[in-house]
């Protein structure tokens, strides 16, 4: 039974929890850690660790996505960004990575990402990727999907990324057409992830879409605004187990076929993607955690895609500092800190193993407990 709280005479409201809220519980079992799996495997590609690359020009250039690719995970980057806008936009990254928190970085960033979209560098983009020998993901947002989708479908990409802030399944517009994401999907052969959602019943109406997979979250993180702009706040460790509710019952719905949950949003460390992934996520979208590797190709700076809306940012400009160490040690260590910053899925296979799971798929039914 759902916690409703009564906040006033007339309205009631549900208590939603986020992932400091929450603690995993260990079981009878241990395990030896070398007997425990991080793989995850979404449609026909398969993955060593359960991450997806924020597709934020602040970390996924094509050289990084190419990176995170090779030590597998998933590298998504945004067809909207610096990289398809500019033929080298290396220089711009390093004017906005040498901005300090008094310079006006919000209407800077709304300068570089008024040039417009040039679809020839889709297509090298997607090239660049393709040489490196991984899965090419690409993120385009909802309301650009149906006038970029003929480009980025010619540039050959293995997985589409179509993701708002928030995307439904019935979007309503009396002065455009809106995306039918279903028929949109339905036509395609290639795995389409959607999102962020924040509730059941979207994330059962993004399943019933086809999607392949469906982002849990908005990307709140200590930068993000869409709480003091848009009043939204997410309670992630609730909305990835709605998510995950959501899932069980389109399972049942469709026989067998299984979406994958991508939790967007509150991890920032090992110990958070362990709590996302014991909610019932199958993977975590990392974004500022990954600013702190030496490859970020904003040197330490970090801003959500929406920080340069022109209209209505959400997002603050921050930098994190020095990098903590390179890509591969971010991932897997050795960490010389102890807050969980460094070896992210070292700590994950650690906690599986201490509480005696052997994969992802099992880990999902780990106990929790409400510790705040």
């Amino acid at each position: 039974m759902r916690d409703v709280v009564e906040i006033g005479l007339g309205k009631t409201a549900q208590r939603g929890y986020h992932l400091d809220d929450i603690a995993i519980v260990p079981s009878r079992r241990t395990r030896d850690v070398d007997d425990v799996s991080t793989a995850w495997q979404l449609d026909a590609y398969p993955f060593k660790i359960p991450c997806v690359g924020h597709p934020s020009d602040a970390t996924m250039s094509p050289a990084s996505a190419v990176a995170l690719g090779q030590l597998g995970g998933l590298g998504v980057l945004n067809v909207e960004g610096l990289w398809t806008r500019y033929e080298d936009p290396r220089k711009i990254l390093d004017e906005l990575a040498a901005l300090d928190e008094d310079s006006p970085a919000t209407r800077r960033l709304q300068e570089v990402y008024a040039e417009p979209i040039r679809p020839e560098l889709i297509v090298e983009r997607v090239r660049e990727i393709r040489e490196g020998g991984v899965t090419v993901a690409v993120r385009v947002s909802p309301q650009h999907t149906l006038a970029l989708a003929p480009v980025i479908l010619d540039a050959g990409v293995d997985i589409l990324v179509i993701q708002g802030t928030l995307v439904s399944a019935e979007h309503v517009s009396t002065t455009d057409e809106p995306l039918n994401l279903k028929e949109f999907i339905a036509d395609l052969d290639l795995p389409v992830i959607v999102g962020g959602c924040t509730d059941y019943k979207t994330a059962l109406h993004l399943m019933r879409t086809g999607a392949a997979g469906v982002i849990v979250g908005v990307g709140a993180d200590e930068w993000s605004t869409t709480d003091t702009v848009l009043g939204i706040r997410v309670p992630m460790a609730t909305a990835i187990a709605d998510a995950a509710a959501a899932r069980r019952d389109y399972l049942d719905e469709t026989g067998g076929r299984y979406v994958h949950l991508i939790a967007d949003g509150d991890v920032q460390s090992s110990g958070d993607i362990a709590k996302a992934l014991g909610c019932g996520a199958d993977a975590v979208m990392l974004g500022e955690p990954l600013t702190q590797a030496a490859e970020a190709p904003a040197n330490g700076a970090w801003w959500h895609s929406v920080s340069s809306h022109p209209k209505l940012p959400r997002g603050a400009f921050g930098v994190a500092g020095p990098p903590l160490g390179s890509l591969e040690q971010l991932l897997y260590g050795p960490a010389d800190d102890p807050d969980g910053q460094l070896n992210l899925f070292g700590g994950l296979k650690r906690a599986m193993a201490k509480c005696g799971y052997r994969d992802l798929k099992e880990f999902q039914k780990v106990g929790l407990v409400i510790d705040r």
